[in-house]
């Protein structure tokens, strides 16, 4: 995990609602929009606060929806 998404997500107060796993489907997401190394694009700008905290709300989301199927399969 980066260690700026890991700052970001301190400083925002979202850092516990996280996994580890969101963690790294963050930094993926991050390079996947940016097409660089989640840290290099958070220190050359190319992600804002706003565009930060819409992934994480997708990550969170996602995990949710996969809990959910977990638990209506079971």
């Amino acid at each position: 995990m980066s260690k700026l998404v890991r700052e970001w997500l301190m400083a925002l107060g979202l850092y516990w609602l996280t996994t580890e796993e969101d963690r790294e489907e963050i930094d993926a997401e991050i390079e996947a929009r940016t097409g660089v190394y989640c840290d290099d694009a958070i220190r050359m700008g190319l992600i804002d606060e706003e565009e930060f905290r819409e992934i994480v709300e997708a990550v969170l989301k996602r995990r949710k929806r996969k809990k959910g199927l977990l638990v209506e399969v079971v």
